[in-house]
């Protein structure tokens, strides 16, 4: 490690101690905290720190991470019964929202292409921000936490059609798309069922055995290899890591080491989850918001009400109360 590198280093973890230390004073969560370290550090700050490749994908260990031990939190007979919420709220949420704010778009000017895009885009919702924000506030197994949860996972799997359908939009022959589609959900189904019958047959045999050992750094060497693994495997298919390592969480809460797994894991998540947000603060460029701040608030404001409205509505729809459709808006 060079001395500049290691400078670095010390300069992130003394400006992020700092910074989180002082948002929490302010009663503000660290995500924020996090976030502005990665605009001050950044390249279009102070420019001490580079967002490079490599730090990005380290960065992005920290949601594989934190969206295993979200899959801890449930098991299957869970998921199985959330079913309703994960395609019924979840696909209504992901189709009217884009269906929406790609007509609002389109009124604006925009061509079909671009309406389509911009809605696929806003209709998501950060699955990183959202579950840590729900952690912290001990909502993440509360009814409108598992309501957002099951929305979130909805949202990861809309990424497959996304990905397939954007950069085929202008191809003029829609049996390709469709074919292309069907054979990626095909896939995918394939995918999430070997890892769901591997981890059914394989996964308690591996961890006593590992347990017989009485090493406590094999049992957490041992979960990182199958977190990874698992996030790797559904890459692989074409889904996101955060859903290959949310499958994995789920097939361990199914174990009798599911305690300790968490236990093991947490250091790893909290460290490389805030590494993540500073990453995603270094991308914006403060420069530039002096001269489109009216219309990034309004659009700030308007996506709020927008999104809020339509999960409050369809929250209601799907049989939930008041006032766990208004904190799954809101969350």
């Amino acid at each position: 490690m060079t001395h500049s590198t290691l400078i670095e280093v010390v300069l992130l973890l003394l400006i992020s101690v700092v910074s989180v230390v002082m948002f929490k004073r302010l009663n503000l969560p660290p995500i924020l905290a996090y976030l502005f370290v990665g605009i001050l550090v950044g390249p279009h700050a102070l420019g001490w720190v580079a967002n490079d490749d490599s730090r990005r994908l380290l960065a992005e260990f920290g949601v594989v991470f934190l969206m295993f031990t979200v899959g801890l939190e449930f098991s299957l007979p869970q998921l199985k019964a959330m079913r309703k919420e994960v395609l019924g709220t979840g696909g209504a949420q992901v189709g009217i929202t884009t269906l929406v704010i790609g007509v609002i778009v389109f009124l604006l000017g925009a061509s079909v292409e671009t309406a389509f895009i911009v809605g696929g885009i806003i209709a998501l919702s950060s699955t990183a921000i959202v579950i840590k924000q729900l952690t912290e506030q001990l909502e993440i197994n509360s009814r409108h936490g598992r309501l957002s949860v099951a929305i979130l996972i909805f949202q990861d799997l809309a990424v497959i059609p996304f990905l397939i359908i954007i950069p085929m939009i202008n191809s003029t022959g829609d049996n390709s798309i469709v074919l292309e589609l069907a054979l990626a959900m095909l896939k995918g189904i394939a995918f999430i069922g070997i890892m769901l019958a591997a981890g059914h047959w394989l996964l308690r045999p591996l961890f006593y055995e590992v347990a017989r050992q009485h090493s406590s750094e094999l049992f957490t060497l041992t979960i990182l290899l199958f977190s990874v693994a698992a996030a790797l495997v559904t890459e692989l298919a074409g889904l996101s890591l955060a859903l290959g390592a949310f499958i994995a969480g789920i097939m361990l809460a199914e174990t009798e080491f599911k305690h300790q797994v968490e236990v093991d894991i947490r250091p790893f998540r909290d460290v490389l989850l805030g590494l993540f947000f500073i990453t995603i603060g270094m991308l914006l460029d403060i420069s530039q918001l002096p001269a489109i701040l009216p219309q990034v608030l309004l659009a700030v404001i308007g996506l709020i009400i927008l999104k809020f409205v339509i999960i409050f509505f369809i929250s209601r729809l799907s049989g939930f109360e008041n006032g766990v459709a208004s904190r799954t808006g809101l969350v």
